[in-house]
Formats: C-alpha cells, sequence, structure tokens
C-alpha cells in the first residue's frame, strides 16, 4: 500500500480563494488578472511556507486557463488538470529551482529556450524559486530577456530574501510581499483539516500547532501531520502534542504560578526538580514560564475578553488564570515576567541552565 502524501502537499491550495492570510497579495492580483493587466515579471518574497510557490503556481494556472487569464480558473481544461494540486505539470510551466541552477550556464539556457513559443498554452511561464540564489552573472545574462520579454514569456521570482535579487532585476517585477499567518486564521484552518480527515483534538492542542509553527502553514501542517501520525483511536491528545513538541505542560506551570502566588517556595522548587528529571530543557520550560506570565498579564488587563486575544485556550484553563491573575496582582505579575525575561536571556549559551532557573525561582 503506498503512503498518503504529506499534508501541506494534500492540501496545497488550487485557487487564490483558497490561500490563507495573504489576501494583500491575493486580492490585487486577481484584480490585475480580471482587468488582463497582467505584467510580464513577479516577485513573490517572504518567509518559507507561507504560499510564495503556490501562489506562483496558481498565477501560472489563471494565466494559461482556456478561459483565462481569468482569477477564477475553470479547472477543467488540461492546462487547469495538469497544475491542480498532484497534477503533471504543464510543459509550458518550467520551475527551476535556483539553489541547484542559479548560474550563469543555467541562466543561458532559460534564456534560448524562452524563444521559443509555448508547446500548447497561452503563456510560457518560469517560475524560479530560491531565486536569491541566483549569480550575479546567471542575474545578468537574464537580463535582457527579463527587461524586454517575448509576449509570449512570464517570469515569476519566489524568494525569502528579496534583497539578495539583485536592483536591476527588482526594478522590472511587481513585487508582492507575502507575510507568516496570523494565529487565528491558520487556527481556523487547521481546524477545518482536523475535521476534514477526522482526527479528534483536544482542546489546547491546536495553539501548540500554531505556535511551533510560528506562522509558517507549512511548517504547521508538518508539525499537525506528525501529531496525527502518532495519534490513538481518540485522536490527538493533549499530552501527546506536549510531549512531541517539547513544550511544557499546562499542569506543570499552573503548580508553578500558584505556587509563586502563595510565595510557597518548597513547590517551586519541587516543580523545578520535575522539570529537571523528566528531561525538559529548562530554557524551553523558562520560555514557556514567561508566555504564561505574559497570558497573565492580559488576562488581568481584559478579564471579560481574554479569549479574543488568547485563542485556543480551553476554557476551563482560561477561568484557572483569571483566579490566578487576580491573586498575584499587576505588580507583582509584571515583575515576574522582567525576573523571568532576563533569565531567559541569561540561559542563552550557559553552561548550567538549571542554576540559572534555580535563581529564577528563587528571585
Amino acid at each position: 500500500m503506498s503512503s498518503p502524501t504529506a499534508l501541506y502537499r494534500r492540501y496545497r491550495p488550487d485557487t487564490f480563494q483558497d490561500v490563507i492570510g495573504q489576501e494583500h497579495v491575493t486580492e490585487p492580483l486577481m484584480t490585475a488578472l480580471r482587468k488582463d493587466r497582467v505584467n510580464h515579471a513577479y516577485l513573490f518574497s517572504g518567509p518559507r511556507g507561507c504560499g510564495k510557490t503556490t501562489s506562483a503556481r496558481i498565477l501560472a494556472r489563471c494565466l494559461n486557463c482556456e478561459k483565462g487569464p481569468t482569477p477564477e480558473p475553470c479547472g477543467v481544461c488540461p492546462s487547469c488538470v495538469e497544475l491542480a494540486r498532484g497534477g503533471s505539470g504543464s510543459l509550458d510551466v518550467i520551475e527551476i529551482d535556483a539553489a541547484s541552477h542559479g548560474g550563469v550556464d543555467d541562466a543561458r539556457d532559460l534564456r534560448e529556450r524562452a524563444t521559443f513559443a509555448p508547446v500548447r498554452d497561452r503563456y510560457k511561464i518560469f517560475i524560479i524559486d530560491e531565486a536569491h540564489m541566483v549569480t550575479s552573472a546567471g542575474f545578468n545574462a537574464l537580463l535582457k530577456i527579463v527587461e524586454e520579454p517575448p509576449e509570449h514569456i512570464k517570469f515569476i521570482f519566489a524568494t525569502t530574501e528579496p534583497d539578495k535579487v539583485i536592483g536591476t532585476i527588482r526594478s522590472r517585477t511587481h513585487h508582492y510581499p507575502f507575510r507568516l499567518v496570523p494565529p487565528e486564521p491558520l487556527m481556523a484552518y487547521l481546524e477545518r483539516l482536523c475535521v476534514a480527515e477526522h482526527v479528534p483534538v483536544e482542546p489546547g492542542v491546536l495553539s501548540l500547532v500554531v505556535r511551533a509553527g510560528g506562522g509558517s502553514v507549512r511548517d504547521s501542517l508538518s508539525v499537525l501531520d506528525q501529531l496525527m501520525a502518532g495519534a490513538g483511536t481518540g485522536g490527538i491528545d493533549y499530552a501527546l502534542a506536549v510531549a512531541l513538541l517539547g513544550y511544557t505542560h499546562a499542569a506543570l506551570l499552573d503548580d508553578v504560578v500558584d505556587a509563586v502566588a502563595a510565595g510557597d517556595s518548597a513547590t517551586v522548587f519541587r516543580a523545578v526538580d520535575r522539570v529537571i528529571q523528566t528531561g525538559h530543557d529548562p530554557r524551553r520550560f523558562v520560555e514557556d514560564l514567561l508566555e504564561r506570565f505574559r497570558d497573565l498579564i492580559i488576562v488581568r488587563a481584559l478579564p471579560d475578553a481574554a479569549e479574543s486575544i488568547l485563542r485556543g485556550v480551553p476554557a476551563d484553563q482560561l477561568a484557572h488564570m483569571r483566579t490566578q491573575a487576580q491573586s498575584i496582582g499587576a505588580f507583582e505579575l509584571s515583575r515576574a515576567a522582567d525576573v523571568t525575561n532576563a533569565a531567559f536571556n541569561e540561559m542563552t549559551g550557559a553552561t548550567s541552565p538549571r542554576l540559572h532557573l534555580e535563581l529564577l525561582c528563587a528571585r
């Protein structure tokens, strides 16, 4: 039996409407396609896993659709089928990975290929991924054809480092910067995927996935894929997610915060020992503790509307955090966050992180 493909490949968007968190890019592109005011060269830049290459493929699909150029590809013509998710790829849409084909000879080869007319479709489209890896000699060899391409040629450069694309090329492109996806749309998207995959998820798990993904859709889907692979019949439970992703269990953080509120140093030091004995990274624990203090400051500032900022935190956890925030008080919370932040910065490269952790707890 063949193994299923990765989540991020199975759910790769086929239209601009399916791309999440990049409306500032997809809407102007759809308007340009609707008005048939498409440029000959584009530069898509932004962090990894945010949809640059996917959007380049969708743009190619929109341009070469039989009903195109159109913002909504028909999905049934040969070009749309070939360029869809899992499609065979089109002879007229050439993807080049500049990480391995960024030299001057590769650029000359591309220049020669660009002189030939498309095999079947309206345009011959070159998608150049990792464009910052093209050498300056390579860019100079491309300059003339990017500056004055034949009518049938379109270029789409995708890069995480637009500053490394030489200015003469950059000035001839329409530049669209992609951004990391905010937690709210990303969380809603992950919830939809879990429903589609029939995998139940315990409260609090998806907020850990979003945090681990750091705003990159691809990274978040890779993390979710890993959790789904290790999930039992009951779905993904919180303890599994915490253990696999290396975060600190909420119950342990609760113990520490409750002990700080009560001035109970014995419980705090027992919790520190538990962190070490269970093989947790002390620095990660301090980072999680700092995040908890930040959450408590928000809960104290917005007692009735904290869930609008702390998305994905289970209701019972929020209720407990309200009690903690009230018992510690605003001044003490702020001081605890400052002390924890200072300890976190000191732990970078420290030879004895446990010592720093114990000194932090003492303070």
